[in-house]
């Protein structure tokens, strides 16, 4: 293999692909991105066995042939080559070499038939979606996955087709017990009939940050096993968490009935100032409600007590609530508009959050006594 290429454009790829590589892996092919060239192009591939990441770039090929080399070795010195530089590369069986100006690099290459193939498998549906909606989708519910090994099956972003007021949507939703996300979305075409499938943690992380400057659709195509997500050059390949989501429907409480509306950039900075002072274990926020106004109050035996007063829109009776401020916070991150709506029952019910008059983005927060 021998082959020319712009500095910044294998830096960008490089950077694209080697983030799949796990820093410590008992098989050391997993600790290698795999190069190959074709006439016009460079191909990089990375996996973990569970997610595998393809680019491919332009490049001047002088001889085509494939090796696989470490990657976060050959990603640290094509950062470190000056800026505008070109990069040579060819290798052998054992080698590969990289020249670029005075510099000069020999790396150590492991067999290309070592590097494993994630199976092929079957992809029934496929459909596309606006690259903008799918970021929205992912940062509206990623938040709110478990991180809790144990019940593995929450450990991702459950993606299915539903009917939602008689309107056939696509729904992401995201839990980890204590809080619940969803977000949904016209339900794009070759999506109907689709098999709810939970994506992983890593997967919706690695495709968020490949996506961050994708202009265009993102082209999805899945299985009970797998999925794929395909845009530009680059392509990610995901296994499926095999498990069964739990039926969040019936977290969503239908009788709440006391109805708060706050500016939600004010509320969020005078949570996040109250909060300075609640405890690091619990982060807990009080809510004292009363028609036309609010108090958000914490306490802390070590640190001492905090309140702030918020005129508010409520004329409900009167009641006390307690929240996780950082789950408040995370939660009112996202919504875009400037007013939220909290819907609540009582103190020790599940209360709504979502933002006022728009319907795409619904989160359940479960209160904390306090």
């Amino acid at each position: 293999m021998k082959l020319t290429i712009e500095r910044a454009t294998l830096l960008k790829s490089l950077g694209h692909v080697q983030s799949v590589v796990e820093r410590r892996n008992t098989i050391p092919i997993l600790s290698n991105v795999k190069i190959e060239a074709r006439e016009t192009h460079l191909s990089l591939d990375a996996t973990d066995m569970d997610l595998e990441i393809v680019e491919t770039v332009d490049a001047d090929v002088g001889a085509p042939g494939a090796s696989t080399v470490p990657a976060h070795t050959l990603f640290e010195i094509v950062r470190k080559l000056p800026e505008g530089a070109q990069v040579a590369m060819e290798s052998d069986d054992s080698q590969m070499v990289l020249v670029s100006g005075r510099s000069r690099f020999s790396l150590a290459c492991l067999p290309i038939e070592d590097f494993p193939v994630m199976s092929e498998s079957e992809l029934p549906h496929s459909f596309a979606v606006p690259a903008s909606e799918l970021r929205s989708m992912i940062d509206h519910t990623r938040f709110a996955i478990s991180s809790e090994e144990t019940r593995y099956y929450l450990n991702g972003i459950y993606l299915h087709a539903t009917d939602s007021d008689g309107t056939q949507v696509l729904r992401a939703v995201a839990t980890d017990g204590h809080r619940l996300a969803r977000f949904e979305l016209p339900l794009p075409d070759g999506a109907a009939g689709m098999a709810g499938v939970i994506v992983p943690r890593k997967a919706v992380s690695e495709l968020r940050r490949l996506i961050e400057d994708c202009g265009e659709s993102v082209s999805v195509a899945l299985s009970d096993t797998q999925v794929r997500f395909s845009f530009d050059s680059a392509r990610l390949t995901s296994k499926l968490i095999d498990g069964t989501f739990p039926e969040y429907d019936r977290v969503i409480p239908a009788g709440n009935d006391k109805v708060l509306e706050v500016d939600c950039k004010t509320f969020a900075s005078a949570v996040d100032r109250v909060s300075a002072i609640s405890s690091e274990k619990s982060r807990s926020v009080k809510l004292s409600l009363n028609p036309g106004n609010l108090v958000l109050s914490a306490t802390s035996p070590e640190m001492g007590s905090a309140t702030e007063e918020l005129e508010v829109a409520y004329d409900a009776e009167a009641l006390e609530i307690g929240f996780n401020s950082r789950y408040l916070l995370d939660i009112t991150q996202q919504i875009e508009g400037e007013s939220a709506q909290f819907v609540m029952a009582d103190p020790v019910s599940p209360t709504i959050i979502r933002a006022t008059g728009d319907s795409s983005a619904l989160y359940v927060l479960m209160p904390m006594r306090v």
